[in-house]
């Protein structure tokens, strides 16, 4: 899969789960035993807690999440042990990664649900349920919930709560920043069969604000990694029309130009990098300028 630039803003998407101290005690402690008594408990007097909720999501999928060791011949994509034979060749490698029970993600899915359904405006059970679903890599429960979550916004207009109930600052921005966050994770598989789901979040999120630069520029990328140009255009030139200085749109303009055999007009683009653009972005830009004139 060919990359382009994707422009984006990374927040983390870990939301630390505030619970009572006694189950967090617990956890560390890993006594698994103890906290299935907490939770019973809990559940009998707290049901309407949404903590409770997050404390039993959390148990389940620390239960669930596993470490697979296996060995492999391919060279791995990260870290990875060094396996020699005798004669120092290399045989194979040895690397971890974190799986999941099924079991243990469907009943902490459960528990979440039902957590959103009491509270539909904790975004942190959202993103908790969202990161999990990442890493369970379900990419269309993940693209369902972030869906989900769009739609969300919209109702309640952004009066996002986060742990303990409070407001957050900002709510929209923030919102519409792990949007961007989740829409690159799904780009940085670099599965092609992914694409649909990162037109369906960026033609979401622009059903409800289609201003979002970020959000354009997502969908005229799927469009021309499915090679279509012209498609991919029409984005971006009402991008550039909401903010001619982003170079990331401009640079994405020239590059279709580029796809279409539009000579003149990606020298255009390109040529204005080079005028306003920072000194990355410059050098880019001169770097194509002379590959297209070589032609």
């Amino acid at each position: 899969m060919k990359r382009l630039c994707l422009l984006l803003t990374l927040l983390p998407l870990l939301a630390s789960a505030q619970t009572l101290e006694e189950f967090n005690a617990l956890a560390k402690k890993k006594d698994t035993l103890a906290q299935q008594v907490l939770l019973a408990k809990w559940e009998k007097k707290g049901a309407n807690d949404p903590d409770y909720y997050i404390a039993a999501f959390n148990y389940h999928i620390s239960h669930g999440r596993k470490e697979i060791i296996a060995m492999k011949t391919g060279t791995p994509e990260g870290d990875a042990l060094v396996l020699k034979d005798s004669l120092g060749n290399i045989a194979g490698y040895m690397d971890s990664s974190i799986g999941y029970d099924q079991r243990d993600v469907e009943k902490a899915v459960a528990y979440i649900d039902k957590g959103i359904a009491k509270f539909p405006d904790r975004l942190d059970l959202r993103f908790g349920k969202t990161h999990l679903l990442g890493e369970y890599k379900d990419w269309d429960s993940f693209t369902n919930t972030i869906l989900a979550t769009i739609d969300r916004s919209d109702k309640n207009k952004n009066k996002w709560l986060w742990a303990g109930g409070k407001p957050l600052d900002d709510p929209k921005e923030y919102m519409l920043a792990a949007m961007q966050s989740y829409v690159l994770q799904l780009y940085n598989t670099n599965d092609d069969s992914l694409l649909p789901n990162m037109a369906q979040i960026a033609a979401r999120i622009l059903t409800y604000y289609p201003d979002h630069i970020e959000s354009l520029s997502n969908l005229s990328i799927v469009y021309m990694l499915q090679n279509q140009p012209d498609k991919a255009l029409v984005p971006l030139l009402k991008a550039e029309k909401i903010d001619p200085s982003d170079m990331i749109v401009q640079g994405n303009i020239a590059h279709c130009y580029k796809m279409k055999g539009d000579t003149a007009n990606a020298l255009k683009y390109y040529e204005n990098i080079v005028k306003n653009g920072d000194s990355d972005s410059k050098a880019f830009a001169a770097e194509q300028i002379s590959k297209l004139k070589e032609k």
